[in-house]
């Protein structure tokens, strides 16, 4: 009932309300009061905390309570208060920035160390003998043979390996946990009380750390997910009838000293039926010295031959003929085009059959066998010049820009000539295959001089800055039949020639060779004593036709000027 005071509480009394219950300080500091003061401590105008109600009932004056004796952490047979956590060590700051920066950027070349650092002992293990067993490993594996070409060539191998995509996933994943160790690191190595300022360049710092050591990972996670790109849209489902097949990843070039490459420059094109060899050069490399030798062939040669025992020898035993040597229908530049069409699947199954009938028209007609081809669409091979930034040529004549002698119809322009020309991609394509005023024995020698043009240009330094360029280029106008288990193989092959000598041979008019009624066998001896020189007889005055001294990709200027082409032109 209202005004009926309850058991044991003065009448008229209401129950203290919850703002003025005690803490724990409060009640500590209570009983130390109690403790010192007596009962004169309790009094409501000393203990401003404590308020006395109007009325209240005698209070029991707490007996006096002993301070716990404080254990120390980890003592035998205690349990000190907190659990297992309250068992630690005492954790370990650092005491300024310099120090916090310090063990972060250590952390950061030795993942694990500021874990250890701060006491956190078993994180800082795993993550260090993780560290230590993903860097051994890799030491391993590139350095095992303390031998630097080897390295390199297990680098090829990476790049062309069918897991490289996983390969790249798992490295990310690494990168992610390596950023968040030597982040937590620096946050638990850092002072607890520090300046504003401190925070904020610390964290500056770290960030900058992360991003200088992730910055080049990620760029080359990017590379390589290109390169894998690049490697399965080149190299995956290329095999033609022709193809060597005794050949492995052990032995990629099959035991033979000599391996020779048919290097093809196609002019498909929009509006342009089928594709046409405008440039045929056979390189063959020495397996061991890379050492080569260039065989130009003229597009307009007739009677390509055949070798023996070929179906296609069987169709034309006299040569690729129909026996007039101007039709263009059957020069050596339209087999590429003409024979799968004439006969398609005369050599078996192949993803390229104009590849494997060109291979084997150039064997036949030079007595040297074919293994493999490379083809570079012309239309796109401005964009491989303009991902290398430019090629640089000795132009000796002018050089016409566009232009159809049968039509009429003049050049746009010309290459002016001087040394050192630094050509784009669309100079340097109408330098390889400018046809106004020029034969095409020029043009052969021009192709050549491309060729050359490009291996030099072809370093290490413009080839990284330029590699996602260069592989965008040549997905879309490169095509090959070299097997992707021998793409690293090649690889080395080719760096070996970039640092050897090269001979060239071009096969131009002369009393001895006619492109529309070409001497195969002396054609044959010619590359038989280009590829095995015969000991030269001293005092001889004579020149072996094998020998090829003059450059012709040196500045030797003829003295025209493009104001002579101009007006030699009559337009």
């Amino acid at each position: 009932m209202a005004g009926t005071a309850s058991p044991g509480r003065p009448g008229g009394a209401r129950r203290a309300s919850r703002s003025v219950r005690q803490t724990r300080g409060d009640r500590r500091r209570q009983r130390a009061a109690s403790a010192y003061g007596g009962k004169r401590a309790l009094r409501p105008d000393n203990n401003p905390v404590v308020r006395a109600p109007v009325e209240r009932a005698p209070e029991r004056v707490p007996e006096r309570v002993p301070e716990p004796v404080p254990v120390e952490r980890g003592a035998a047979g205690e349990r000190a208060r907190g659990g297992r956590r309250a068992l630690r060590p005492a954790e370990r700051r650092t005491k300024g920035l310099p120090g916090t920066l310090g063990i972060t950027f250590v952390t950061a070349v030795v993942p694990g160390i500021g874990y250890l650092y701060a006491r956190r002992r078993l994180a800082g293990w795993v993550v260090l003998l993780g560290w230590a067993a993903i860097f051994g490993g890799v030491i391993w594996y590139f350095g095992r043979d303390l031998d630097l070409a080897t390295a390199r060539t297990r680098a090829v191998d990476l790049a062309f390996d069918a897991n490289l995509p996983r390969i790249v996933a798992v490295v990310v994943v690494l990168l992610l946990i390596w950023l968040a160790v030597v982040w937590t690191s620096y946050r638990l190595v850092r002072p607890r009380d520090r300046p504003r300022w401190h925070t904020a360049v610390g964290n500056v710092a770290v960030v900058v750390i992360c991003l200088v050591v992730a910055a080049p990972v990620l760029r080359g996670a990017q590379y390589a997910l290109a390169t894998a790109d690049f490697v399965d849209n080149v190299f995956d489902d290329n095999e033609v009838a022709t193809t060597p097949d005794d050949v492995t990843a052990e032995d990629p070039f099959g035991g033979r000293e000599r391996v020779n490459v048919l290097l093809l420059g196609g002019d498909g094109s929009e509006g342009r039926d089928g594709v046409r060899t405008d440039s045929m050069i056979l390189l063959s490399m020495d397996t061991e010295t890379g050492k080569s030798v260039t065989f130009s062939l003229p597009r307009n040669m007739a009677n390509a031959q055949f070798p023996e025992g070929s179906p296609l020898q069987e169709l034309y035993p006299y040569g690729f003929s129909d026996g007039d040597p101007a039709n263009g229908e059957y020069m050596l530049n339209a087999i590429y085009r003409n024979i799968p069409a004439l006969h398609p699947g005369v050599l078996g199954k192949s993803h390229n059959e104009g590849a494997d009938a060109i291979k084997q028209a150039v064997e036949g007609s030079l007595g040297i066998p074919v293994e493999y081809y490379v083809l570079v669409n012309l239309e796109g091979f401005k964009e491989i010049v303009d991902a290398m930034d430019g090629v640089t040529v000795n132009i000796n004549e002018p050089i016409a820009i566009g232009g159809d002698t049968s039509a009429g119809i003049p050049p746009d322009d010309y290459l002016a000539p001087g040394p050192d020309q630094h050509l784009d991609g669309f100079h340097a394509l109408w330098f390889a295959r400018g046809r106004w005023g020029s034969d095409d024995y020029e043009r052969m020698e021009r192709q050549r001089c491309m060729v050359d043009a490009i291996v030099e240009a072809a370093d290490p330094a413009t080839l990284l800055v330029q590699y996602l360029d260069l592989l965008k280029a040549g997905e879309e106008i490169v095509y090959t039949d070299i097997p992707r288990e021998l793409a690293s193989a090649f690889v080395d092959l080719a760096l070996k020639v970039k640092d050897a000598k090269v001979k060239s041979v071009v096969f131009r008019s002369s009393e001895e060779f006619s492109s529309a009624d070409p001497d195969f066998e002396w054609m044959h001896d010619i590359v038989e004593r280009s590829l095995d020189p015969p000991p030269k007889k001293h005092g001889s005055g004579e020149r072996d036709p094998a020998d090829d001294p003059e450059d012709a990709c040196s500045y030797q200027p003829t003295g025209e000027t493009v104001e002579d082409a101009i007006a030699a032109d009559g337009y």
